[in-house]
């Protein structure tokens, strides 16, 4: 006989604060690590403010992230950081969708899947 063992609302809660924090530090370091670089090969130039230059084409796909964050590039590892910044709050949102399945609470399980879908259709259509 198995006995299925249900998280308790705290059990959640602590999970979710773990895995916000450990997304939020993760992501931070990664930014740092990318700007450290980015200036080690960029800190000598001098910015031209009158100029404006958005993000290079490569840098606004996920593909082009990380071929440069593969490639040591800063630019590249910092909008790594940033695109881990941005998931962390939809990996909140899946895992709950897991821990109200774990908790057989099917209008919260129903809610949360209906956030996650739209906080991806958000990700994947705009840009």
């Amino acid at each position: 006989m198995t006995s299925t063992r249900r998280w308790t609302d705290q059990q959640v809660e602590i999970t979710i604060s773990v895995l916000l924090r450990v997304g939020v530090t993760l992501a931070a370091a990664i930014v740092i690590i990318g700007g450290i670089l980015y200036l080690i090969h960029n800190g000598n130039k001098f910015p031209e403010d009158h100029i404006f230059r958005g993000e290079p084409a490569d840098l606004r796909q996920i593909p082009g992230v990380l071929k440069d964050t593969l490639a040591l590039r800063g630019r590249g590892i910092i909008q790594l950081g940033i695109l881990l910044l941005i998931l962390t709050p939809v990996a909140r949102v899946a895992f709950s969708v897991f821990a109200f399945w774990q908790q057989r609470d099917r209008l919260y399980i129903t809610v949360t899947l209906i956030v996650l879908v739209i906080l991806i259709h958000g990700l994947l259509t705009t840009g």
